[in-house]
C-alpha cells in the first residue's frame, strides 16, 4: 500500500475520493492528515505538529504557531483508491479558507476532541459543510487523553450539531490504557501494540462481549429508523445483517441523514486505518455526487463528472511560490492537458496551461493531464483568480464561485522606508489575490493604506508574510473593526423624481420607495429577491408603470447606495426596499436614469429613517482554572460581554459569552495574566449587534 508521490495512470472515477479534514483548532486534524499520509506511504516518517515536521503545515508561520493557517492539498493512494485530501484551518479567522475548500470537496472527516467534544469552531465548520451538502463521517480523536469519553463526545455531537450519530466502534481501554477498538459492524477487536503501526485483529474480548452486543443493537435500531431496507429486516428478524447494515450506513452517510462515528488516537496511530477504510467505503466518489451546475448567458446547465464532457474546472486557491504561481483547481468535467488553452469564462480571456502538478503540500509531481474528479495545481495560468471558472473555449460555462465574507477588522499599514512603498503595494496586491477575504483600500481621511481581514490573527499572519516573504519592514496601526448601519424604523412613500436636462437627450425617472428593516420572514412568494449583505428588493408596481428593465435598474441603484450609510459612512445592511410606484417619460427615461433615481432615493430614505450602528460580535469560549472563573467573568462584563453559560470540563471551567469584537483586542495577553498562563479561549463569529447609544457616541463623527 505504500507509494511515493509520482505520476500515475488516470484513476477510474469510482476510485477517487476528494476529502477534507474539518475541526476546531487543536482537535488534531493535522495529525490525522499526517498519519493518513504515513499509512498510505506518501511519507516515510510521521510528521509532528509540535516538532514542526508536518507535511501540510509547511509554511514557516504554521510551524512557528503550531496551527494550520492555509488549506493544503495532498494526494495519496490507498487500497486501490486515489485520495485527494485537503487539510483545512481550524481557527475562526481562516473560516473563508475552509469555505473555499468545502466548495470543491465530495466528502469530509470531522475530527472532534474526545475530551472537549463539539467546540465552537466545530459548529461553524459543520454549518459550512451543511451549506455545501458535503457528506461527513466523524472521528473522535485523542481517546488516550485524561478525561476522554466517547459517549460524552457523541452526546455533544447529537445535541449541538442536531444530527443522528451512528457509533460503529467502541473503545478498548480508557485514557492511557486505550489500545484499540471493537468494530461493531464485523464484531471484531482491532488492537494496536506499543511501537507497532499495524493492528492485530481478533475476537471481541470476553469482558467486552456483552457491552459490544448492546452497542451493536443500538446501532441497528438507529439505522433502522433511517433506512427502509434496514427497517424491514429489523422488523422481520429483530436484527440487521452485516451486509444490509453496511449498505444502509453508506446511503445514510451520503444523504446526510446520519453520521457514522469512529474513534481513535491519531498521535499514537490508533484508529487511522479503520478511518481510511470508512472513507473509501462510505464517502462518495465524483460520479456519486450531483452533476455540477453552472450558467451560460443566464441559462443553467449541468456538467457530468465525465472525462469526455466539455471542460469545467473551478479555481479554489491561488498560491505564489518563489518559482511561480500555482492555480489550484477542481476539475468537475472534461480533461485538462498540458499545453491546453482554456477560457476564464468570467473574465472572458484565455489562459495557457503550461504544467499540471499533483500536489503534496509544498512538493509535487508532474502529470500530463487531469480529468473530471481531480484536484490539481496548474502552472502558467497568469491572471485567473479564486472563484474563476476554467472551461473549454468551445463550451463556455460559469460555475458559482465560493462566497467571500466581508472583513471585520482593519489595520493601517505603511512601509518603514520610501523605497519599500512600491514593493509594499505589490505585496499587498499579491496577498489579496491569494486570499480574497483580505482587502486593501485607502482611508479617505488620512490617505493611509488599510488592510482588512477576518480577525487580529488573520491580519498578523498577513503582515508577517509581507515581512518574511518580501523582506519589507512594515509599520502597523491599531486594529479597527468594520461597523455596519441598519434601519431601526423605516419610511414609506419616499418619492424621488430624477430630472436632468442639460442639452441633448434628457434623463427622467420617478420612483416611490418603502424602506423597512429586513426581518427573518421568508421572501419566497412575495416577489422579492434576497440579495447579498442582508438586502432584499421587491416591486409591487402594476400596470407596467415601471417596465421590468427599469425595475432592475432601480434595484442596482439601491445596491449602489448601500456602500455608505448616513450615520458614519459605513456599509448598510439588513433592509428591504419595495418599489411601490413610479412613472416614465416616453423619450427621456433610460436605465441610467432609473439607476440614478434608485441610488438617490434610497440615500434620502436612509437619511429620513431611524438608523442604528452595528458592530461585529463573537461567541467566546474561555477555559480557565476553577479558581479564576470570578475574575474572568468580571473581565468579560467589563468588555460588554453577555455570559451565556459556564460548565465544568476536564481542563477546567468553560465560560461562554458573546462579546463585541472591538473589546477583544489584546484579550489573549490579559487572560494569560489573570490565569498565570493557564487560561485559553476560542472565538466564533456571531454576526452583528447594535452598538449601545453611549458607545456609539464615541464612534460616530460629531
Amino acid at each position: 500500500m505504500r507509494n511515493d508521490l509520482r505520476p500515475h495512470a488516470v484513476d477510474p472515477l469510482t476510485t477517487v475520493r476528494n476529502l477534507g479534514i474539518l475541526a476546531h483548532v487543536d482537535a488534531g486534524k493535522t495529525t490525522v492528515t499526517e498519519r493518513i499520509l504515513y499509512l498510505t506511504g506518501a511519507t516515510h516518517k510521521r510528521g509532528e505538529v509540535h516538532e514542526g515536521t508536518t507535511v501540510t503545515d509547511f509554511d514557516p508561520q504554521e510551524r512557528d504557531r503550531g496551527i494550520t493557517i492555509f488549506a493544503a492539498a495532498v494526494s495519496c493512494d490507498w487500497d486501490g483508491h486515489r485520495i485527494n485530501l485537503i487539510d483545512t484551518p481550524g481557527h475562526v479567522d481562516f473560516s473563508d479558507e475552509v469555505e473555499r475548500s468545502l466548495r470543491v470537496l465530495d466528502g469530509a472527516v470531522a475530527v472532534f476532541d474526545a475530551v472537549a467534544g463539539v467546540e465552537p469552531q466545530s459548529e461553524s465548520v459543520w454549518r459550512q459543510a451543511d451549506r455545501h451538502g458535503v457528506p461527513r463521517i466523524a472521528f473522535v480523536n485523542k481517546m488516550d487523553r485524561a478525561g476522554a469519553d466517547l459517549d460524552s463526545a457523541v452526546a455533544s455531537i447529537r445535541e449541538r450539531l442536531h444530527t443522528v450519530p451512528l457509533v460503529v466502534q467502541m473503545p478498548i481501554g480508557r485514557e492511557d490504557g486505550f489500545t484499540g477498538v471493537v468494530d461493531l459492524l464485523r464484531m471484531r477487536a482491532l488492537v494496536w501494540h506499543t511501537g507497532r503501526d499495524a493492528f492485530e485483529e481478533g475476537p471481541v474480548p470476553d469482558v467486552l462481549a456483552e457491552e459490544a452486543l448492546r452497542r451493536r443493537g443500538l446501532l441497528e435500531e438507529a439505522v433502522a429508523e433511517l433506512h427502509p431496507a434496514a427497517l424491514a429486516e429489523f422488523c422481520e428478524r429483530s436484527r440487521v445483517s452485516d451486509g444490509t447494515l453496511a449498505g444502509a450506513l453508506r446511503e445514510v452517510t451520503r444523504s446526510g441523514e446520519g453520521l457514522v462515528v469512529l474513534c481513535g488516537s491519531a498521535y499514537r496511530n490508533r484508529g487511522v486505518e479503520p478511518l481510511l477504510r470508512a472513507v473509501v467505503e462510505l464517502l462518495p466518489a465524483p460520479p456519486d455526487v450531483p452533476a455540477v451546475r453552472g450558467a451560460l448567458d443566464g441559462v443553467s446547465q449541468e456538467r457530468p463528472a465525465d472525462p469526455a464532457a466539455p471542460l469545467a474546472a473551478l479555481v479554489f486557491k491561488v498560491h505564489s511560490t518563489p518559482t511561480g504561481r500555482l492555480t489550484f483547481v477542481r476539475v468537475y468535467s472534461g480533461t485538462i492537458r498540458k499545453g491546453d488553452t482554456v477560457l476564464d469564462a468570467g473574465a472572458g480571456r484565455t489562459e495557457r496551461v503550461g504544467r499540471i502538478l499533483r500536489v503534496q503540500a509544498d512538493r509535487h509531481a508532474e502529470a500530463d493531464r487531469a480529468v473530471a474528479g481531480d484536484i490539481v495545481a496548474l502552472v502558467g495560468v497568469k491572471s485567473s483568480r479564486t472563484g474563476a471558472t476554467l472551461c473549454s473555449p468551445a463550451a463556455p460555462l460559469v460555475l458559482e464561485p465560493p462566497p467571500v465574507t466581508d472583513p471585520v477588522v482593519s489595520v493601517a499599514v505603511e512601509a518603514r522606508s520610501g523605497p519599500d512603498a512600491e514593493r509594499l503595494a505589490s505585496a499587498l496586491a499579491r496577498l489579496a489575490e491569494e486570499d480574497p477575504s483580505l482587502t486593501v483600500g485607502t482611508d479617505p481621511e488620512t490617505g493611509q493604506t488599510v488592510l482588512s481581514g477576518m480577525g487580529e490573527l488573520h491580519l498578523e499572519v498577513a503582515v508577517e508574510k509581507i515581512r518574511r516573504a518580501h523582506g519589507i519592514r512594515v509599520g502597523v496601526g491599531r486594529p479597527r473593526v468594520a461597523y455596519r448601519e441598519t434601519v431601526a424604523r423605516g419610511v414609506t412613500g419616499l418619492l424621488y423624481r430624477h430630472v436632468k436636462q442639460d442639452g441633448g437627450a434628457g434623463q427622467f425617472a420617478h420612483v416611490v420607495l418603502d424602506v423597512e428593516a429586513l426581518g427573518t420572514a421568508d421572501e419566497a412568494g412575495t416577489g422579492g429577491r434576497a440579495g447579498t449583505g442582508g438586502f432584499a428588493f421587491r416591486t409591487t408596481v402594476t400596470g407596467g408603470r415601471v417596465p421590468k428593465e427599469y425595475v432592475r435598474a432601480v434595484e442596482a441603484g439601491c445596491r449602489d447606495a448601500l456602500a455608505e450609510g448616513p450615520l458614519g459612512g459605513h456599509p448598510v445592511t439588513g433592509l428591504r426596499v419595495t418599489l411601490t410606484d413610479g412613472a416614465t417619460h416616453p423619450k427621456d427615461s433610460t436605465e441610467t436614469a432609473f439607476r440614478a433615481a434608485g441610488r438617490f432615493a434610497l440615500r434620502e430614505a436612509l437619511r429620513a429613517a431611524e438608523m442604528v450602528l452595528l458592530e461585529p460580535v463573537v461567541e467566546v469560549a474561555v477555559t480557565v482554572p476553577d479558581d479564576a472563573v470570578g475574575g474572568v467573568l468580571g473581565d468579560l462584563a467589563a468588555r460588554r460581554g453577555r455570559v451565556s453559560g459556564s460548565t465544568a470540563g476536564a481542563a477546567g471551567a468553560v465560560v461562554t459569552a458573546t462579546v463585541p469584537l472591538a473589546e477583544l483586542f489584546g484579550y489573549a495577553s490579559r487572560l494569560r495574566g489573570r490565569t498565570q498562563g493557564r487560561g485559553t479561549f476560542t472565538t466564533r463569529a456571531a454576526g452583528y449587534a447594535p452598538v449601545p447609544p453611549a458607545v456609539a457616541e464615541g464612534i460616530l463623527p460629531r
